[in-house]
């Protein structure tokens, strides 16, 4: 006679599926708290696949132009700088010229303004971070301002010619559908200081010019230096209104980067509700799920080795 097992076939089947959820879980879980997310797939988001989706669309979207709008506030910055520096230049050949004529001397304005061209030449060829030229345009790979020398600008048949530059001014996007014309031509803050510089040098080097041994201004120089002083004060206020305009442009782009940077953190913030886990409520379902996985294997294994023999009464021998 056997005394066969008390389990039978059902009751195992069903302990074996308890631990195959049991173990399912605890796996899902440990995955979530190694890796910090809802789920490593799309099949565990369901419905909310397109919605995370769309969602981490715009955060690399709002990512993306905050970048490139930063890149657009630091040359504004820079433009503003060289600006600033251009319009104190443009005061300084006013002053010079006021000087000579006040003083009726003019035997230091030449050499003043032989400073003033390389200083402004300086400016309108600068280079940015890229090796680009800033007031170049859609040509910013060629030196907005190709004159060299105060008597090579004085020999051109007109300023214009003293410039290379394009004629599109660059522009940033700073959203879907809005952008924002950042570039400046060399042209366009150039030219009038330029053309003052060419009219002095011009009428220097003619047969009522030189400068440089007027220890006493004639006539013809007074009247010269008096007549070219309003070409010198627009020159100055076309600097000045180029500043005011960057300066209005600079403002715009810092107000859009904090723009675009509420809405990274938004976005980024709905993302994370989305596809992140709650850690501590993780960690505290992986131990659950530990605990129950291990109790499902125990009863198992127990009720593998249970017989009738279990629940007989214990006998005692007798002699």
């Amino acid at each position: 006679m056997t005394i066969d097992r008390t389990s039978n076939a059902t009751q195992s089947q069903y302990l074996l599926s308890l631990i195959g959820k049991a173990s399912f879980s605890m796996n899902q879980t440990q995955d979530q708290v190694a890796s910090g997310l809802v789920s490593t797939d799309y099949t565990g988001y369901g419905n909310k696949t397109a919605l995370m989706e769309a969602t981490r669309t715009a955060v690399n979207k709002a990512t993306a132009y905050q970048a490139n709008t930063t890149i657009a506030v630091n040359q504004a910055s820079l433009q503003d700088t060289q600006l600033s520096s251009l319009s104190d230049i443009a005061n300084q050949l006013r002053q010079a010229m006021t000087q000579a004529v006040a003083n009726n001397n003019g035997t230091t304005l030449m050499t003043e303004a032989q400073s003033i061209f390389d200083q402004v030449s300086q400016i309108l060829n600068a280079k940015d971070a890229n090796g680009n030229y800033i007031y170049g345009g859609d040509k910013d790979q060629t030196p907005p301002f190709n004159v060299t020398s105060l008597s090579q600008l004085a020999a051109l048949p007109n300023v214009a010619a003293a410039f290379s530059n394009g004629t599109l001014k660059k522009s940033v996007a700073i959203s879907d559908g809005q952008t924002v014309q950042l570039g400046i031509l060399a042209s366009d803050i150039g030219t009038g200081l330029m053309q003052t510089l060419k009219d002095i040098a011009t009428f220097d080097a003619g047969p009522t010019g030189n400068f440089a041994t007027s220890n006493t201004l004639s006539t013809a120089q007074s009247n010269f230096l008096t007549s070219e002083l309003p070409t010198s004060i627009s020159a100055a206020n076309a600097v000045n209104s180029a500043a005011a305009s960057n300066g209005f442009v600079y403002n715009q782009l810092q107000n859009s980067v904090a723009h675009q940077q509420s809405l990274q953190t938004l976005y980024t913030g709905f993302l994370s509700n989305v596809q992140d886990v709650d850690m501590p409520t993780a960690i505290s379902q992986l131990n659950q799920d530990q605990v129950a996985l291990q109790a499902a294997e125990k009863v198992a294994s127990q009720l593998g080795q249970i017989t009738l023999l279990n629940y007989l009464p214990a006998t005692t021998a007798t002699g």
